[in-house]
């Protein structure tokens, strides 16, 4: 405490050996009592120690609320129907009696505004792909500190003459208390910033919201805090530099002390965190140098702010324990899914899995791959994604990947399928692994290569946990994003109810025709449901030219082509492109029935619904336009439309969407959703006005 004290007594102006007592202050040097100094000086030290303790006691208020909210939604989470049996039961009673659901009707009204008026997004060029749900939480935040950043401080201005020197004096103002009180709240937030930011996220745990959801709070926390940082130390610096005299003895004295030292390299670590976590830094130095430096540049960073002002640990050491248990938690993972015993069951090893690649070339988009292998583990729940680490390339990086297969426990074993675009980095080194291991041919992709692979995870939530069997389902994909949508309809369509009136849709965005290759297993066994369940898959080619057969005999086409009835207008290839062009544009559309691309093999599997009363669905293939010519607002498919034309087509009861693929699409699909939504209907009765969007923005900003 001595030391402590040294280094304080040119800060805080008091004489702790003429003190008869010392008075303990949380968070902050012990007050000496009585205070000897001169009477302005002794009025500043009250102002003070009373603004740094309200504002200890504003930052338990802060989390106090925190707490409060969480544990409500927590309840709320949990107390609220999961399975498809309680869900039935609440629509059944809804069907019987609009009247006995009122509490019903109202959470799902309630439900319906939100998505209705606060489902877009805000401020793109400001706060990225947000919300407006986002940002209203962001802002009431940020509203929340700066009230608690104000109030309780004395503004005033004390001019006390400096010891020992006739004529010099100091000036002493409400600057100070401020300065410390908004430094006090910036250590406060350091702990919430980093649950905000865990993958092994005990909020997913508490709300059921996946840990990625809370991505965008991270960031701009972060931004809040590296701004209370910079504001306490540049007003430390007038006080020190500028308002105490003598100068510059007094600030070269102050800026010396050894936790001022700490507070300089804290400051350091937090701009380069900073500059490192920009889009414009990331592009240039890589995801996976963002993310290995961000772990390593925090956890300085809070080493640092303990070196700074240690009385503050109260903060610090959670982060770091939460920092600790996600790291722990992740090698627990790891070690679960991947240690076994080996050599006959006298030692256990990590043994990595074998993973089958096929290749799909394609020089121009990058091409993709596919990774097939089973594993002997418990089923993941849809919608929850692994973090792949491919140790013929390195040990060192991971990536997050969904699977697209439907989680079904089989003899001990789950299958496991991903699809992704190798574009640089490790993705880039498995595909050119995969096509230097066998020659390629974009017809006919080989799987003989493989490729050992390590698991972590799962990660996220189940999606489809609140999903009964009336809810109508609407999946839109663009490209890799049907790895998110496929295992949703997959897990739809097993053991499925024939006699419900429910509609499932799926819509994916391809660049070429080919691209249906990459799922071509689970689009042959959606096909086969289609006979049986209201399910239609709609495919849009964007970047391929329309196929023209004009009067041709399709008889002479050959058996790869036969079965396509190809819908087209002479003045469709010669037709200009201008953005008020829509899908309703007949000169944009070229219209594909395909009847056998997809078609049902006989050894498919009879889980699904009774084939006898078979339906004359179809997937239907619709080319946009030509790479060269058409411009994204023809090329991509209208998707408020669609949205809108799915929600109307449907019989009665909720729908949920589930969207994957780039972020305009994302955008896209929020404002149509949006548009659907309809609190009053809802509220009168009409649930087709309920239209939850589920998405996968896990890579966002």
């Amino acid at each position: 405490m001595a030391s402590t004290m040294a280094h304080l007594l040119p800060r805080h102006i008091q004489n702790f050996s003429e003190a008869a007592s010392l008075e303990w202050h949380f968070g902050y040097a012990y007050r000496s009592r009585p205070c000897t100094n001169d009477a302005g000086s002794c009025s500043y030290l009250d102002s003070v120690y009373h603004s740094h303790d309200l504002g200890m006691l504003y930052c338990g208020i802060i989390w106090a609320t925190i707490l409060a909210i969480l544990f409500i939604w927590c309840v709320y989470t949990y107390s609220s129907p999961k399975t498809d049996e309680q869900l039935a039961l609440v629509h059944t009673m809804e069907n019987a009696t609009i009247a006995a659901g009122t509490l019903e009707r109202l959470k799902r009204s309630i439900s319906s505004y939100r998505r209705q008026y606060l489902l877009q997004e805000f401020a793109r060029p400001v706060f990225g792909r947000t919300t407006r749900l986002q940002i209203l939480i962001f802002a009431t935040l940020t509203g929340y500190l700066t009230v608690f950043t104000f109030v309780g401080i004395v503004y005033n201005t004390w001019v006390t003459p400096v010891k020992k020197m006739p004529g010099v004096y100091n000036t002493r103002t409400g600057l100070g208390p401020w300065s410390d009180r908004i430094g006090v709240l910036a250590y406060a937030l350091t702990p919430l910033s980093v649950l905000l930011s865990s993958r092994e996220s005990i909020l997913s745990l508490i709300t059921g919201l996946p840990y990625q959801s809370f991505n965008f709070l991270h960031r701009w926390l972060g931004y809040i805090i590296v701004v209370q940082s910079s504001l306490h130390t540049i007003s430390w610096c007038i006080v020190e530099m500028r308002l105490y005299q003598p100068q510059p003895t007094t600030g070269r004295e102050w800026i010396g002390q050894l936790y001022m030292i700490w507070g300089v390299i804290a400051m350091f670590f937090l701009f380069v965190l900073f500059i490192l976590s920009t889009p414009w830094a990331i592009k240039r130095t890589g995801y996976e140098f963002f993310r290995k430096s961000h772990y390593v540049l925090a956890m300085l960073y809070i080493g640092a702010c303990w070196g700074h002002w240690a009385k503050l640990q109260c903060y610090l050491i959670p982060a770091l324990v939460v920092w600790f248990l996600d790291r722990g938690a992740r090698l627990v993972r790891t070690g679960l899914l991947h240690y076994k015993y080996i050599g006959g069951g006298s030692s256990m090893a990590l043994c990595s899995i074998d993973a089958a690649i096929t290749h799909f070339s394609d020089s121009v988009n990058g091409d993709v791959v596919r990774l097939d292998f089973q594993h002997l583990q418990h089923p993941w729940s849809i919608g929850q994604h692994f973090y792949l680490t491919f140790p013929n390339s390195s040990l060192w990086q991971s990536h997050p990947f969904t699977p697209l297969s439907h989680p079904v426990l089989q003899s001990g074993f789950v299958q496991h399928s991903y699809i992704f675009r190798a574009k640089s980095g490790e993705t880039a080194k498995i595909a050119r692994l995969a096509a230097a291991a066998t020659s390629q041919s974009p017809d006919k992709p080989s799987t003989r290569s493989s490729t050992p692979v390590i698991l972590s995870g799962p990660y996220g939530v189940s999606e489809v946990d609140n999903l009964s069997s009336t809810t109508n389902i609407l999946c839109i994909a663009g490209g890799t994003g049907i790895t998110y949508t496929l295992p949703v309809l997959l897990s739809q369509i097993t053991g499925c109810n024939c006699s419900s009136p429910r509609k499932l849709k799926l819509i994916w965005a391809i660049r070429q025709k080919p691209d249906m290759k990459w799922v071509q297993p689970e689009l042959d066994r959606l096909h086969e449901a289609s006979k049986s369940v209201d399910l239609d898959i709609q495919i849009f080619v964007t970047r391929e030219a329309p196929i023209h057969l004009d009067n041709t005999n399709t008889s002479t086409l050959p058996a790869s082509k036969i079965n396509e009835i190809v819908t087209i207008n002479e003045k469709d290839t010669t037709a200009s492109y201008s953005p008020s062009m829509t899908s309703s544009d007949s000169s944009a559309n070229t219209t594909v029935i395909l009847n056998t691309c997809c078609a049902p093999k006989s050894n498919n599997p009879t889980a699904l619904c009774n084939p006898d009363a078979a339906r004359a669905n179809s997937i239907t293939i619709e080319r946009r336009g030509s790479l060269a010519a058409a411009p994204p607002e023809v090329r991509h498919p209208d998707l408020q439309k669609l949205v809108q034309e799915f929600v109307e087509s449907t019989v009665s009861g909720l729908t949920t969407v589930y969207a994957s693929g780039p972020g305009d699409m994302i955008s896209d699909i929020r404002h149509a959703v949006a548009g659907v939504n309809d609190g009053a209907r809802v509220w009168k009765g009409d649930m087709r006005a309920c239209v939850e969007l589920k998405c996968d923005d896990r890579l966002e900003w």
